[in-house]
């Protein structure tokens, strides 16, 4: 249902928007009050049929004015389709006000047209709005529709702005000024923003804790990763991938001041080094994973300090927790080190031998070295065993 459509539903108002409502509340399995509740509110005779604008009939609809709120938050919620969301919010004023008051997730994403138009439109009326998202197959959003978002929705926690290419700084100033609660925000591939204007939103949104700059080539640099880890102390995951400007300088300020970081993606930042890794093993002792795809630079010396760094297991070995579901298991869970053809087969498994949740079995694949030929012998505790049942396998020596 694209904006055309839905300004033909919106000549129906109600009657039409229940009866949308109605089909999809009968598709689902719901429980018999609420159904028979809803279909009260349907009128149906011979003689009292509408004529819809195409020369159709539809059962003519009653009471729909004053469907309880309480009863209209729940049916929508059921229905789960936030196109229903936007459309019952221009039947009437008291189904906006309601809508308004009582939605606080919404997603535009299955809008492939003028979802610009649309974003301006409805932020004034869904102004406790928590979660938004805006992701788009192709560019639609300018900076108008992040301004007005920023302007009424005061209490957003979460924005989805990936792939929004024609957005620049304004955007970013604006969320700094108008959305001080954020808490996640991802503009993966918004490749026009820049360092200054990252390190604004880093002032005021002092409560990020999840942050995706992939492919944020010209707004991940160094001095916007210093004033991330001065001020977001919380941020607990970040993406920097294929952020080519990011160095050791960088990645080392954000192991000191983000001490709470569980996943960081540096996956094609070409320029770190052994020291970022070492720093990270050090200052972040909650981390769980770590991608490393294309960081040619890493050495055995960075999988080494990651082996006997605070993130490692306080449970010992991978034979004391076998039973241990992951969610107990300290240490790194997630591992990508594809195309770092400098490490060498036994650090790469001292460290898989150090951290349990690191699988190298198909079934459970979470220590990534895809293009690392000489590191085809390095198998987690599921490969070692089935490796040791076939006989197939070559000892690997290793220190640390």
């Amino acid at each position: 249902m694209y904006l055309h459509e839905i300004r033909h539903v919106r000549l129906y108002k109600g009657r039409l928007v229940l009866e949308v409502i109605l089909k999809m509340v009968s598709a689902r399995s719901l429980d018999g009050e609420l159904v028979s509740c809803f279909r009260n509110l349907t009128v149906s005779s011979g003689g009292g049929r509408g004529q819809a604008e195409t020369g159709g009939d539809m059962p003519t609809l009653s009471g729909w004015k004053d469907l309880p709120m309480e009863l209209l938050m729940r049916i929508i919620s059921v229905v789960g389709d936030d196109r229903i969301v936007v459309v019952a919010s221009g039947v009437c004023t008291g189904w906006r006000d309601a809508l308004g008051w009582g939605v606080t997730n919404l997603s535009l994403s299955w809008c492939q047209q003028n979802m610009n138009n649309l974003t301006i439109s409805f932020a004034h009326e869904f102004t406790k709005l928590q979660v938004l998202t805006l992701r788009q197959i192709k560019p639609q959003l300018e900076d108008s529709a992040v301004e007005a978002v920023a302007n009424y929705c005061y209490d957003l926690r979460e924005l989805d702005l990936s792939r929004s290419f024609r957005l620049s700084d304004r955007s970013l100033y604006a969320l700094a000024n108008g959305c001080p609660r954020l808490t996640k925000l991802n503009i993966s591939g918004c490749s026009s923003f820049s360092d200054s204007a990252l390190i604004y939103l880093s002032c005021h949104c002092r409560n990020l804790k999840c942050l995706n700059l992939c492919g944020c080539v010209k707004a991940a640099t160094d001095e916007s990763l210093q004033a991330i880890a001065r001020n977001c102390a919380h941020m607990q995951s970040l993406n920097l991938g294929w952020c080519e400007n990011v160095t050791d300088e960088g990645v080392t300020s954000l192991a000191s001041g983000c001490p709470d970081l569980r996943a960081l993606d540096l996956c094609g930042c070409v320029l770190i080094t052994d020291e970022s890794v070492i720093a990270l093993a050090s200052g972040c002792p909650h981390l769980r994973s770590l991608g490393l795809y294309y960081c040619q630079n890493i050495t055995d010396r960075a999988m080494y300090s990651l082996a006997n760094s605070c993130v490692k297991s306080k449970r010992g070995r991978w034979g004391a927790v076998r039973s241990s579901s992951s969610k107990d298991i300290d240490g790194l869970a997630n591992l990508n080190i594809s195309q770092c053809t400098a490490l060498t087969p036994p650090a790469v498994q001292a460290v898989c031998d150090s951290f349990p949740s690191l699988h190298t079995c198909p079934e459970r694949h979470s220590l990534i070295i895809s293009g690392c030929l000489s590191l085809t012998s390095v198998h987690c505790a599921c490969g070692l065993q089935r490796h040791r049942a076939e006989g197939t396998l070559q000892p690997t020596s290793h220190a640390y």
